[in-house]
């Protein structure tokens, strides 16, 4: 019997191969690789349109940056802006960071300047603390307000010893003292010509900070051991002395040398030793001593009973000379020997004398007084006084 031929639909023999499988593998492959072509062409795309776009961007800003600003300025923006106002007394951008609240810019009335930028106030806090002031030994406290408030002890609480079955005995009543210290308003006025300010390559804060750091120095220096407290802080030297026999609160004891303006004739080193151990032991150990350059030059020709020096220089650079194992201040307002004078005190400083102060600084610049130069008047709020009068001894030259 004969096999019927097969036909396919448009009539012609059917193919009698089968048809080839899918390879969706090979079509997957085919599909990423061309999806990764169009991906990166994309990518291509949007960084040169980015790279257009910076580029216009960076030729809009030097177009509309004035001349002197075309370098990268890297100083923050109230430095900026507090160089701007030196150099011109363009505040237009500290009254802008003031509108935008930034806390270490904020700006003040015109009429009472305005807070000079953190780094140019930290140079000043630098230098006023490094050069030969009592700040650098006593107890410096930041206050708001404008006084600062100082509560001591200066009496010790009564204590006793108790059994189970005896009564407790009622102790004493600790004496409080309120000490008050109010701030008072220290001012520098340096002066620059417009011509040097106008001078790009001229440093103007750091040229200022140096300005304002001596002038203030200078005076916080002889205020903190002379001053009389009238619109400046009281010095500790300002205070009553008492012979530290009798010595009582509220007075500085002292030490008398047992000769007249002078140390006893071959008892000089006596005076000193006295002088230490008349501080109380739990002073000693944070004490240093105070005087003139004019003062420690006799001093330190002094020995002991063996012929060791009892001054020392310090080993290294900045470290300051010792006496009798303790630093010595070198400040230059304190008084030279003479007849009755304190020439030499020896305590704990950070203990006796505390120095309160705003920490903002302040600068008005004033280009009308004296032409054709520029006055910058500094002014910063600081006061200090005696926080603990036990804290502090004096050698007083005198025969009792």
């Amino acid at each position: 019997m004969t096999k019927p031929e097969t036909k396919s639909r448009d009539g012609g023999p059917a193919s009698a191969a089968p048809a080839p499988a899918f390879d969706l593998a090979a079509e997957m492959s085919g599909f990423l690789t061309e999806f990764s072509a169009f991906q990166a062409d994309v990518k291509s795309r949007l960084s040169k349109q980015e790279d257009r776009m910076t580029q216009f961007d960076r030729t809009s800003i030097s177009r509309a940056r004035p001349a002197l600003s075309t370098s990268v300025e890297a100083e923050v923006p109230h430095q900026k802006a507090f160089n701007a106002y030196l150099r011109s007394g363009d505040d237009d951008a500290l009254r802008g960071l003031e509108l935008e609240g930034k806390a270490l810019s904020t700006a003040i009335a015109a009429d009472g300047g305005y807070l000079v930028d953190p780094q140019t106030s930290e140079t000043i806090r630098g230098v006023l603390k490094s050069t030969a002031s009592l700040r650098s030994i006593a107890n410096v406290v930041n206050v708001e307000a404008t006084a600062f408030e100082v509560l001591v002890d200066h009496t010790e609480m009564g204590a006793g010893w108790a059994t189970e079955t005896d009564p407790s005995v009622e102790t004493d009543t600790p004496q409080i003292e309120r000490i008050s210290i109010p701030l008072h308003e220290l001012s520098a006025l340096p002066k620059a010509s417009q011509r040097l300010l106008d001078d790009s390559a001229f440093d103007v804060e750091g040229w200022l900070a140096t300005r304002i750091a001596d002038k203030f120095a200078t005076s916080e220096a002889a205020a903190f051991i002379n001053g009389n407290g009238a619109d400046k802080p009281r010095g500790f030297l300002d205070h009553p002395d008492i012979a530290n026999d009798s010595w009582s609160w509220g007075n500085l004891g002292y030490v008398a040398t047992g000769v007249d303006g002078d140390f006893a004739v071959g008892q000089a080193a006596d005076s000193i030793v006295t002088l230490v151990y008349s501080l109380g032991a739990k002073y000693r150990a944070n004490a240093s001593f105070v005087m003139n350059s004019k003062t420690a030059g006799a001093v330190r020709k002094m020995k002991d009973g063996d012929g060791r020096f009892l001054w020392s220089d310090g080993l290294a650079a900045g470290e300051p000379a010792r006496l009798m194992g303790y630093p010595v201040l070198i400040a230059e307002d304190m008084p030279d020997v003479g007849s009755n004078n304190v020439a030499i005190a020896f305590g704990d400083f950070n203990a006796g004398y505390t120095v309160a102060e705003r920490p903002d600084l302040r600068i008005l610049r004033d280009p009308f007084s004296a032409k054709p130069h520029v006055l910058f008047y500094a002014t910063k709020r600081v006061g200090g006084d005696v926080s603990d009068f036990a804290a502090i001894k004096l050698l007083k030259f005198s025969t009792s």
